[in-house]
């Protein structure tokens, strides 16, 4: 008798075969048969019938570094059929960590993520200072996920080499070698690698860059030796230009990488996306990442599936009536939301607001903003055309930008978003997230699950993945389901070294998603102040996953918490 039968789903299993009609067995969290096996006896099992059953969804990029140390249930990731994440990306973490720094790197997650620095004090407490005590404090935790991670070079480099560190001045030869050992240490006992940043646009709270974002060849390649002496962990970054404030220094950040991968015998795996000033870079990019794999280099440029698009409205971080002084006096009124909503309703404030006229230097900023800021809509629209923008909408409605932008913000009680797409998206379409995508070199990632909290949502990527780019698109062509799948199941986790997951076959992990594919669909994001200390953060919902398996427990199902939490942290490759 087994565990669990998920019984007459249409299998879609992670290795790119077809799909087929076929029950998946679960023996002591493992899949131990894929087959028909009618009359064979369970303990527990799903009905899949008419469902689409797929491997748990490997999330590789992710910063629930802090929330992880409190939150057993790590949404919204987990809401769309996550069953492992990897933390620990761009340079930034919370170990190793000297007892007078803790401080200092909540500033630096808060400035680079967009995390609440009073919901990682309130949520945190300190059980660490190296980062294999920080693995055991992670060990100690259940989730509804299994938990990877990374160790991050701010935090090494700010506990080797102190305010020298954190101020981004020079490593000499001591500084190398005792981040190398650190680094090494921390890969030995069970972190999946190392991460750095280099872009500017990642900075501390206080506005400096990340320590490591100027980093030397020698640093980089001593810290990365601690990978090769072991022949373990993966070597990821976001590269200096990523957000397109340097279109020169990409090309150069490739070179030292693949160098480095032949030098360390590792994989090194990159952010990469469109950027408005040099469109066509990201090509360039994937074909030196092409040529390095040819000389034996293991680059893999990580790419998204839509654009990284800034989410705006009356309880983000950011709102297209900020620079409206009758919006500014409101907002410092320091109101509760409910307040605010009713202030917002009455009809002097909306005139206030709606008859702004801006200083002519201003004139034009905001005319583009009506331009690039598109209404999200109800389903979330994430490749919408031009007749989608504020000016666009306003014009054939023969209103007024500002009027229709106050009427979208106050629908849902308020909740009403816009989508300001700022990287992905040069070209007003995801043609070119669906060409990289397809690249052989590319692999599925920077969702960001837990960080960005009051702009960005892009956590739901791997629903996305599957509602518009196999099924929902009209822009353009879509990919196939069974690649779709590949692509963030077997894909993600082989490149971290995770080769007991990914694919529906007999010894896998038992990680299973059974859904409604037809009625599979993003809810619309919205704020919620739900973190330690009545944090804020963005979150969205799916509908359509009937049930959600980890490691042979149903975590979710029909989209609510089921309260098990058989995720562990997972430590080192397999």
């Amino acid at each position: 008798m087994h565990d669990l039968v998920v019984r007459g789903g249409t299998v879609v299993d992670g290795t790119g075969a077809p799909s087929r009609t076929a029950d998946v067995a679960v023996d002591d969290g493992r899949i131990t048969a894929v087959g028909m096996l009618d009359g064979v006896a369970a303990r527990r099992t799903v009905d899949a019938d008419g469902a689409l059953v797929t491997p748990g969804w490997v999330d590789i990029h992710t910063h629930y570094d802090g929330q992880a140390t409190w939150d057993e249930v790590l949404a919204p990731s987990s809401w769309h059929g996550v069953t492992t994440l990897v933390t620990g990306n761009c340079g930034v973490g919370f170990a190793p960590a000297r007892p007078d720094r803790h401080d200092w790197l909540i500033g630096l997650m808060e400035g680079v993520e967009d995390i609440p620095g009073t919901a990682l004090a309130e949520g945190i407490t300190w059980e660490w200072e190296s980062f294999p005590e920080y693995l055991d404090a992670l060990e100690r935790r259940r989730f509804t996920v299994d938990v990877g991670t990374q160790i991050a070079h701010g935090a090494v480099r700010a506990y080797v080499m102190g305010e020298r560190g954190a101020r981004n001045e020079p490593a000499g030869p001591g500084d190398i070698a005792a981040m190398r050992a650190i680094v090494k240490d921390a890969v030995a006992a069970g972190a999946l690698g190392f991460s750095t940043s280099r872009t500017i646009a990642h900075r501390a709270i206080d506005g400096e860059p990340v320590p490591g974002t100027y980093a030397a060849e020698d640093e980089l390649f001593g810290i990365g030796a601690a990978l090769g002496e072991l022949g373990a962990g993966i070597f990821e970054l976001a590269p200096a230009g990523v957000a397109g404030e340097d279109v020169v220094a990409p090309a150069k950040e490739v070179d030292w990488m693949r160098r480095l991968s032949l030098a360390i015998g590792r994989p090194v795996t990159f952010a990469l996306l469109q950027v408005s000033d040099a469109p066509e870079l990201w090509r360039e990019l994937m074909d030196e990442s092409l040529r390095a794999a040819e000389e034996g280099a293991q680059l893999w440029p990580q790419v998204a599936a839509r654009a990284t698009g800034l989410l705006t409205g009356l309880h983000t971080s950011y709102c297209l009536f900020d620079s409206i002084p009758a919006y500014q006096a409101l907002k410092a009124r320091n109101l509760g939301d409910e307040q605010l909503l009713e202030a917002l309703c009455d009809p002097s404030v909306r005139d206030a607001i709606v008859s702004f006229e801006p200083e002519p230097d201003h004139r034009a900023a905001l005319e583009r903003a009506y331009q690039v800021n598109f209404v999200l809509g109800t389903p979330p629209d994430y490749e919408p055309g031009p007749d989608r923008s504020l000016a666009s909408i306003a014009a054939a409605a023969g209103r007024h930008p500002l009027e229709v932008a106050y009427d979208v913000m106050l629908e849902g009680g308020g909740q009403g978003l816009f989508y300001f797409p700022i990287l992905n998206y040069a070209s007003m379409s995801l043609e070119p997230a669906r060409e990289m995508l397809l690249h052989p070199r590319a692999v599925a990632g920077l969702g960001d699950g837990g960080a960005h909290c009051g702009v960005i949502c892009d956590s739901p990527q791997p629903t996305f993945m599957l509602t518009h780019w196999t099924r929902d698109r009209t822009r353009g062509e879509r990919l196939p389901l069974e690649w779709v799948v590949k692509k963030q199941t077997h894909d993600t986790a082989r490149l971290y070294g995770l080769g007991d997951r990914g694919t529906l076959e007999p010894g896998m992990v038992a990680d299973v998603n059974v859904i409604d594919y037809e009625r599979l669909q993003l809810g619309i994001p919205k704020v919620v102040t739900d973190l330690p200390a009545g944090g804020r953060r963005l979150v969205q919902e799916a509908f359509g996953y009937l049930a959600t398996v980890k490691s042979g427990e149903t975590t979710f199902e029909n989209g609510r918490d089921t309260g098990a939490r058989p995720g562990v942290l997972v430590r080192g490759a397999r």
